[in-house]
């Protein structure tokens, strides 16, 4: 843990923000230019069917905004579909957890399904740096980053893409 991390982990005033989130059903899709899924093996059991997110991602890639993912967080964009009906990730180039990077953690046979395995069956292009590095890619306002090593690489990509 960095220091910055311990700065908001002390931060009572973040702390209680982050107790009140909105529930999805809620949220209002126009009043934001990103999505972000955040990572963590039980993500993989909530993000990928929960129609709620996926319409708030679609909202927001539909008006311009970006979709991104870090991790098995990446399994939020499975269902994503596009205007025309088709998975946003199709032909896009695409990463999340390596298959290799589950089998180090002795956990692919404990998940509904491999990271790397469902987002190619959706028609993504799956790109992989070695396993553990640092890695993101953009691939028309879809940023998403390899493991958990990844996320400020993605928080760059997201940003570069805001400032454009």
């Amino acid at each position: 843990m960095t220091d910055l991390d311990w700065a908001y982990y002390t931060n009572d005033d973040f702390l209680n923000q982050l107790s009140t989130t909105l529930a999805a059903e809620s949220i209002d899709p126009s009043a934001y230019e990103v999505i972000y899924y955040a990572g963590g093996h039980g993500v993989m059991w909530d993000f990928a069917e929960d129609q709620n997110l996926q319409n708030i991602a679609s909202a927001i890639y539909k008006n311009g905004g970006v979709v991104s993912g870090v991790c098995h967080g990446v399994v939020g964009l499975l269902n994503i579909k596009d205007e025309n009906g088709e998975h946003l990730i199709n032909n896009k180039k695409v990463t999340g957890f390596a298959n290799t990077e589950e089998a180090a953690v002795g956990l692919e046979k404990n998940v509904p399904f491999l990271t790397e395995d469902e987002l190619i069956r959706k028609g993504a292009n799956y790109v992989k740096s070695d396993d553990w590095a640092e890695f993101a890619v953009v691939d028309n306002r879809v940023v998403t980053g390899q493991n958990p090593a990844s996320g400020a690489a993605v928080a760059k990509k997201v940003i570069h893409l805001l400032q454009a």
